[in-house]
């Protein structure tokens, strides 16, 4: 049935786990297959056309897997590919940064909203057009923090030293008088906790992995694709680098044990 195929996920690394987590949650009876390019990490600030390549031949190998659906759950990678993926695969693609963009729409309440995010991320301009093409209204300022994937990547999420690096990104924002900031990449949750001490109490931070969970579950259901009996999901996870350290991570953030298999992709 085409309801037990997996849902396949990639990202530029462990950043996607982020929607994992909450897929796991909204979603507990799905099969998932999940990428992180973790070797090519980070996408943000590649050249445009390289993330493409990148994005499109991970998504053949999701493809060839007989995933159900595909969720883009890199910001980076959905600025760049998701219009093409639509049209290029034969089932329903996902990516991030319209489910974020509502969430953050419904968060404010003063219409000024901030985006924080990789170089290509904040160059495209997407969470601003996507915001504004709902409520032309809002003041959107964006700010790129190349620094924080890595951060992640090497699992720093909480030194003095990850502090100060947020402090100087964030700088720019400070005086914004921002009530809703969007973390406009999927790795950021990770350092939420530093970025809410340093953004303040009074800025409402936006994951959108909630919010693109939620809207896999809605097209799923409306395409009558939903696992409704699957009491064994399986999830497998692939990584194109340290297997070990990406099993490390995968674990911490979401509580569980998993197997993480390694896999080679062309594309250097």
């Amino acid at each position: 049935m085409a309801s037990e195929k997996p849902i396949g996920l990639f990202d530029s690394g462990v950043g996607g786990l982020t929607v994992v987590r909450e897929m796991f949650r909204q979603l507990p009876q799905e099969n998932l297959i999940y990428v992180g390019d973790s070797a090519r990490c980070p996408y943000g600030s590649r050249p445009v056309e390289q993330v493409r390549q990148f994005s499109f031949e991970i998504m053949d190998f999701l493809v060839e897997q007989d995933v159900k659906m595909i969720v883009i759950a890199c910001n980076t990678a959905t600025a760049v590919s998701l219009t093409e993926a639509r049209v290029r695969y034969p089932v329903p693609v996902l990516g991030v940064i319209t489910p974020g963009s509502r969430a953050a729409i419904s968060a404010t309440r003063t219409e000024r909203i901030g985006v924080i995010g990789t170089e290509v991320t904040v160059s495209s301009g997407s969470y601003a057009r996507e915001m504004h093409r709902i409520n032309p209204r809002l003041q959107v300022v964006s700010q790129a923090c190349p620094p924080f994937v890595k951060l992640v990547e090497d699992g720093d999420l909480d030194s003095q030293e990850t502090e100060r690096i947020v402090r100087d990104y964030l700088a720019p924002l400070q005086h914004e008088m921002l009530d809703t900031l969007i973390l406009g990449c999927t790795h950021y949750p990770l350092l939420q906790p530093v970025i809410q001490k340093v953004a303040g109490s009074k800025v409402q931070l936006i994951s959108s992995a909630e919010e693109t969970a939620r809207e896999a579950s809605f097209i799923l259901a409306e395409k009558d694709l939903l696992q409704t009996d699957n009491p064994a999901p399986v999830h497998r996870f692939y990584t194109t680098g340290d297997a070990a350290h990406f099993t490390d991570v995968a674990e911490r953030w979401l509580e569980r044990k998993v197997e993480v298999r390694s896999l080679s992709l062309g594309i250097k």
